[in-house]
């Protein structure tokens, strides 16, 4: 039985007033059951807005550490317009999906030119900055500015379909567009922020993602036509995912003079503008090594086999193996001499090489 009475899930009514009815239940279940976060005890635009890019792609345990480091270096707009790239990347090192940061920069640089350091607090102005989709905008616009604005992420959608019992893929931008337009009709418009994030809350802890929803403790479990109906397996739809690529790879920890090769890695691309790890194309073997990073042989100590790893990116899997190579004499010409005390502090790499960085001592 459903510890929060709603009005009955009768299946004649229309989805936007079904949506109309879910508003008070959900309301109510958030007030009384809101996490306690760093970015809601004080949610300046600012804030929210570094938490919401945080956030996509990362859990919310996974993001306070980072949010709080971040809040630390860059309180203000105004100090991530102005931050070196190496100082933010390092800032972000461990969350992923580096563009995020890239755009981060570029959207409060242009802050501070058009908007004087401000955010805007309109969402039609918001969507327009770098980096900032319609689900974050509707966010921000929501949260800090009260404006009455839908955010559907994953998470919203999830329990918009499952209420709905819609079979719309939800990876399709149609679905997305319609289920804001539903919301955008139908949300509370006195308490847009508390709506918007208790339906993200209820995704992320009750109508879970992986895994059998919680619906016994569900605030819309007598609104909603997925449990009613015990579809809550069969919905929501996806589109299976594509298969991943996988690409083998020869990683290098070089140690020479209690410093570590690094490089610097092209401007576009994979993991764009990052340090790493030196890495080849392939498994190769110790005495091919010498060859494929442009060493000496002679000046070669020790050639030492590491465990193997594996790392998932969007689009293609990393299957690595690797090796410790201690070098006599001064690291070739193309390396970047790393001290392991400035690996913590100015070189940010990537987690792709996270299993090898670990055994750097």
């Amino acid at each position: 039985m459903c510890k929060y009475e709603t009005a009955p899930a009768d299946p004649a009514i229309s989805d936007k007033e079904r949506l109309r009815l879910i508003n008070e239940p959900l309301l109510t279940w958030y007030h009384a059951n809101a996490r306690t976060l760093p970015w809601r005890e004080n949610p300046k635009p600012y804030r929210v807005w570094i938490s919401e890019i945080m956030l996509q792609q990362t859990r919310i345990e996974a993001v306070k550490p980072y949010f709080d480091r971040f809040m630390q270096a860059l309180p203000e707009v105004a100090d991530l317009a102005a931050v070196e790239d190496d100082r933010l990347m390092k800032l972000w090192e461990g969350l992923g999906y580096y563009n995020r940061a890239r755009n981060l920069k570029k959207a409060a640089q242009q802050i501070v030119d058009e908007y004087g350091g401000e955010m805007p607090p309109r969402y039609q102005d918001l969507v327009k900055l770098p980096g900032i989709g319609s689900y974050t905008a509707g966010a921000i616009a929501s949260i800090a500015f009260h404006e009455a604005v839908p955010a559907v992420d994953g998470n919203v959608l999830r329990v918009l379909s499952r209420v709905l019992v819609s079979r719309e893929d939800i990876l399709k931008q149609s679905t997305k567009k319609r289920m804001e337009a539903m919301l955008t009709e139908t949300m509370p418009k006195q308490d847009a922020g508390s709506f918007n994030q208790g339906i993200m809350e209820l995704g992320e802890t009750i109508c879970v993602p992986n895994g059998k929803p919680r619906c016994e403790v569900c605030p819309l479990g007598k609104l909603c036509l997925a449990s009613r109906q015990s579809l809550t397996d069969e919905i929501p739809v996806k589109t299976p995912p594509k298969k991943r690529r996988c690409e083998k790879r020869t990683v290098c920890i070089l140690e020479c003079q209690d410093r570590i090769g690094l490089h610097k890695r092209e401007n576009t691309g994979l993991l764009a503008s990052l340090y790493e790890l030196p890495n080849v194309i392939g498994h190769l073997k110790c005495e091919q090594l010498a060859e494929a990073f442009g060493l000496n042989p002679a000046d070669i100590l020790v050639c030492e086999s590491l465990p193997e790893a594996k790392h998932i990116f969007s689009h293609v899997e990393w299957h690595m193996t690797g090796y410790r190579i201690r070098m006599k004499g001064e690291l070739p010409k193309g390396y970047i001499a790393a001290g392991k005390d400035e690996l913590k502090t100015i070189y940010p790499l990537p987690n792709a090489f996270g299993r090898y960085t670990k055994l750097i001592k």
